[in-house]
């Protein structure tokens, strides 16, 4: 997945404005304690960053 892609299906998902909060702010147990932002800067594919969020935030199957 494509970094794009990831920021487009956050905005969707959260909303233009929380996406960007969440991916700050949301320590994630499943990128290992990291925020979103923290996880993509060290390296994580985007992909396995939005199958993390998909499953810490109940994103429904046909988003994902």
């Amino acid at each position: 997945m494509r970094l794009t892609d990831f920021w487009q299906r956050m905005a969707d998902h959260f909303g233009e404005g929380y996406a960007d909060s969440f991916a700050r702010d949301h320590v994630m147990s499943g990128l290992g304690g990291h925020t979103v932002r923290e996880a993509l800067d060290a390296g994580w594919a985007a992909g396995d960053v939005w199958r993390e969020v998909c499953a810490a935030v109940e994103v429904p199957a046909d988003k994902r």
